[in-house]
């Protein structure tokens, strides 16, 4: 909804009391323990995943990368800014 801060306010005597406000808005639904945790109330038990099968292949540093000290992210070669006695430092975290 678009508001118009051109117009007039309304003056002191023309507000409304809180609680003529609190007639106005809907109530809340109330929300249980179990639904605060999984607002989508999806069901996540682990016996779902049990047989799933992740297959993750780790790389070792290759030679034109190198991780960025500051933000630990692998970083290409070209994104190097400079070296300190920590370690290498990207261009990103150098600026």
């Amino acid at each position: 909804m678009a508001t118009d801060y051109d117009a007039p306010r309304k003056t002191d005597d023309e507000h409304e009391s809180i609680d003529a406000i609190k007639e106005r808005v809907p109530s809340k639904s109330v929300v249980t323990d179990d639904d605060a945790d999984n607002p989508g109330s999806f069901d996540l038990s682990a016996a779902d995943l049990a047989d799933v099968e992740l297959d993750v292949v780790v790389l070792p540093p290759q030679e034109h990368e190198f991780t960025c000290v500051s933000c630990f992210l692998v970083k290409d070669r070209p994104q190097f800014d400079h070296e300190t006695k920590l370690g290498p430092i990207c261009r990103e975290c150098a600026a």
